[in-house]
């Protein structure tokens, strides 16, 4: 054990704020008795109660179902039943997620009222795995309209400053964690959806492989495009989540029946001898001059840990870019149709805009994006021959200004998340820096196709020598 760790059990033992513990301490606490399930989740409640009023990371708080969790959980681990690393911890789910008698709005009026019977897939998982649910967070209307300030919830706030926004779509997901409300959370992510918000809230999160966490139950974007994936402080914390809710789910027609591996025995804590290919020109181009510089920084560190590093080019961006959004808006307007044509008055107006864009895209557009995909997706695994991991920016500059219509998701700069989305290949974002102005900045790995162990690998090795995931927030 490191001595920050050592450290960090010691505060624990002596009454610190259990909020800021991650999911692999608080588990061992709970296992050697220091804490239990129902201390943490107190915690976790009184935490959102006092703070997040001003950063609005809740649709839905489910205080009373959570203690009554977390009640069994304590119950069940004096008895020596564990359920794994996932036990007693808990967590909050992005509100696009079905939850059985919980609302379920996916942060739209349409859904204002939805309480679904069954819980979707990722959910139950996460539940068998003893898992606490504290709530429901806050979203871009369904995964895609946002950040809007015409909706029956306020759009979530950034932690790190609340006048700034937290990325989305997985808003509340990515200020929830940020915010030390919860040690993790679920988002979705179809273009950047869970490492946009990552990125901006200083937090580590990983869309996996496509078909590896099923998306049953969670209110479609993209069908051919959606992810769900873990939100933590910390890569470590991802691996846990992750598994915890991986595997096959045969009512899924996008799940894969591939084994899921132990992602916690994969961090080694050594990179030595990984080949790693520096995507720098999307970077380079589109980033602003502190992203260049920190995730610069960031690829010595790795080169510093054994990792051979060399520059490769792939596609342009843009073609990255006009693909996957090109597919997207067709299959958001086939998700959206009848109530837009019917109800378009009860969407909000960025939601309304960017779907009846898509039905304006003809078959002929749809096939041909779909044909270039498959083009771009070729030539970017052809460099897995070369290299185990690729290493590009997580996000290109620090959060937006939270500013009524100031921001728009498609005349932003050209999105390094988004070739990780079209090709379906795991991908981590974690913190590597702070802006002038005190915003996080992000490094962005990704891997080879359920290869989620040694992307994680690589995040937690980089973690292991640096500082920059420790950070919080002062929001007292």
């Amino acid at each position: 054990m490191t001595a920050l760790k050592a450290a960090v059990h010691q505060q624990a033992r002596e009454g610190a704020d259990l909020c800021d513990l991650g999911i692999a301490e608080l588990g061992q606490l709970m296992r050697e008795g220091s804490i239990s399930p129902v201390d943490v989740t107190t915690a976790c409640l009184d935490r959102i109660a006092r703070l997040d009023g001003s950063l609005n990371s809740f649709i839905t708080v489910t205080a009373e179902a959570a203690l009554a969790q977390a009640r069994t959980a304590e119950a069940e681990l004096a008895a020596g039943t564990d359920r794994g690393p996932f036990h007693g911890i808990p967590y909050a789910l992005k509100d696009n997620v079905d939850t059985a008698g919980i609302l379920s709005s996916s942060h739209s009026k349409i859904f204002a009222d939805r309480m679904p019977q069954e819980s979707a897939t990722v959910a139950r998982k996460l539940e068998a795995a003893g898992g606490i649910l504290i709530g429901k967070t806050a979203t871009f209307e369904f995964a895609i309209g946002g950040p809007s300030f015409d909706l029956p919830w306020p759009p979530a706030r950034n932690p790190w400053n609340r006048d700034y926004l937290p990325g989305g779509s997985s808003s509340g997901s990515g200020a929830a964690v940020g915010a030390r409300f919860v040690p993790g959370a679920i988002g979705t992510d179809t273009g950047g959806s869970v490492r946009w918000p990552a990125a901006m809230c200083g937090i580590t999160g990983l869309k996996p492989t496509y078909g590896r966490i099923s998306r049953r139950g969670v209110h479609p974007n993209t069908y051919s495009l959606d992810h769900c994936g873990p939100m933590t402080r910390t890569a470590a914390d991802c691996a846990a989540m992750l598994g915890a809710c991986a595997g096959h789910d045969p009512l899924d027609p996008g799940s894969i029946d591939e084994p899921v591996p132990d992602y916690l025995a994969a961090l080694t804590g050594s990179i030595k001898g990984l080949k790693i290919g520096l995507v720098r020109h999307w970077y380079e181009e589109e980033a602003t001059e502190e992203v260049i510089a920190a995730v610069d920084a960031s690829v010595e560190v790795l080169r510093g840990l054994g990792a051979s590093v060399e520059v490769l080019t792939l596609d342009p961006l843009r073609d990255y870019v006009d693909a996957k959004t090109t597919i997207s808006i067709a299959e958001l307007f086939s998700v959206h149709e009848a109530d837009i044509r019917t109800r378009p008055q009860d969407f909000g107006k960025l939601l309304r805009s960017r779907v009846m864009v898509g039905g304006l895209v003809r078959a002929e557009d749809y096939v041909q994006a779909m044909r270039w995909r498959t083009e771009l997706c070729t030539r970017m695994m052809a460099a897995f021959s070369r290299y185990d991991l690729l290493v590009t920016a997580g996000w290109m500059a620090p959060a937006d200004p939270a500013i009524p219509d100031g921001v728009d998701f498609f005349k932003k700069r050209q999105l390094a998340t988004m070739p990780f989305s079209l090709a379906g290949l795991p991908a981590l974002a974690l913190p590597c820096g702070f802006s002038a102005t005190g915003l996080p900045l992000s490094l962005q790995i990704a891997g080879r196709p359920f290869d989620e162990a040694t992307v994680l690998c690589a995040g937690d090795a980089y973690q292991q020598a640096t500082e920059w995931h420790l950070a919080k927030p002062d929001l007292d």
